[in-house]
Parts: structure tokens; sequence; C-alpha cells
């Protein structure tokens, strides 16, 4: 994805659903998140283990999430923090829900699951940290 297309998304984007979302302040998912939280994006934990993350509900999965969300729009970004070999699931489900974009963090790369979510229709961003391309790109 080009510079000015991730400006464009950071712009127009207002929901990110963040699978893999840790409770553990010291762990990257959470500092991604509190991050992208405090830049004004609603933050959706995925994770079955916690009830709440950063003060939000987290959901099970994004099936889950989608239905708790009805009124608060549409999950615009899926950012994955899960194993390179976990992520097609999560991709099919962003699918399902009909995400705008997948986005698979600094080292998750999966080629299979970049091809699926563009051949439905998904922008994608593999193997970049969506909190450094915004301070790259727009904190600045």
């Amino acid at each position: 994805m080009l510079d000015s297309e991730l400006r464009q998304l950071y712009a127009t984007t207002k929901n990110i659903a963040v699978v893999g979302l840790s409770d553990d302040p010291d762990r990257p998912s959470y500092q991604v998140a509190k991050y992208l939280k405090e830049h004004g994006y609603k933050i959706i934990p995925i994770n079955p283990k916690y009830s709440t993350i950063l003060n939000e509900v987290c959901y099970p999965d994004l099936l889950a999430a989608k239905t708790g969300l009805a009124e608060a729009g549409e999950i615009d970004i899926v950012d994955i923090f899960r194993r390179s070999e976990d992520v097609l699931p999560h991709v099919a489900e962003a699918i399902k829900i009909g995400a705008k974009v997948v986005w698979m963090q600094e080292g998750v790369i999966n080629e299979a699951a970049a091809k699926e979510a563009e051949a439905k229709g998904l922008m994608y961003v593999m193997d970049k940290c969506i909190k450094k391309e915004h301070q790259r790109l727009v904190a600045n």
C-alpha cells in the first residue's frame, strides 16, 4: 500500500479491531492499541481470555464483535497480532464481517491470507506496525 493510501486510510478509519490484544502493558499489542486509542480511534479488543482491555469490552472473535457493535458502525481495520500461521481464520472472519482492511502486524507474514483478503476486495497491509506507520505518516 502506498503512503498516500495509508494516509487516506488513517483519515477515514474510526474502528480498529485488535486481534490478539493482551492486557499486559508490556506487550506490543497493548502498547499499539493504547497509542491508537489515544489518537482518537475506537479500539475493539479481540481475545477470548479477557472481558475488558483498555476499558473497552473485549470480544472472543470478530463475529461476536460485529454483533456487539451493531450501533457503533463498521469495523474498518482488523489489526492482527497473531502468529503468521494463525492468521487465515481471522482473515476469513474479517471478510464475513465486511471489514475494509486486514493489517498483519510487523513480523506477521501470511501470503495465503493476503491473497484471500485481496480476492474478496479487502485491502491488506502485511509485516508493518500500524503504530509506527501512523507515527511516520500522520503524527509527525
